[in-house]
């Protein structure tokens, strides 16, 4: 299966999640905060805190750590709060 992240493409083995990919991609983080634009990435990794959200197929707010990714998902890095599309 294959998804892109930030438009490069990743190869990713059935039954991980966005989070781990972005971990075996060598990124600790991939959202930034509202204000101030700080980094975050996994914080819990039980989908309790909300520091991992990312925008998948141009939906804001999805857990990195909960999402098992489909064919062909466009992941992005997400900027603050977005609202959807």
């Amino acid at each position: 299966m294959r998804i892109t992240v930030d438009g490069e493409p990743h190869d990713v083995p059935e039954g991980r999640t966005i989070a781990a990919v972005l971990i075996a991609a060598g990124r600790s983080s991939w959202r930034t905060t509202r204000n101030g634009g700080r980094p975050r990435g996994v914080f819990c990794g039980i989908g309790v805190c909300f520091d991992c959200l990312v925008v998948v197929n141009g939906v804001p707010d999805v857990r990195a750590c909960q999402r098992v990714p489909s064919d062909g998902d466009a992941v992005r890095t997400q900027h603050g709060a977005e609202l959807p599309g």
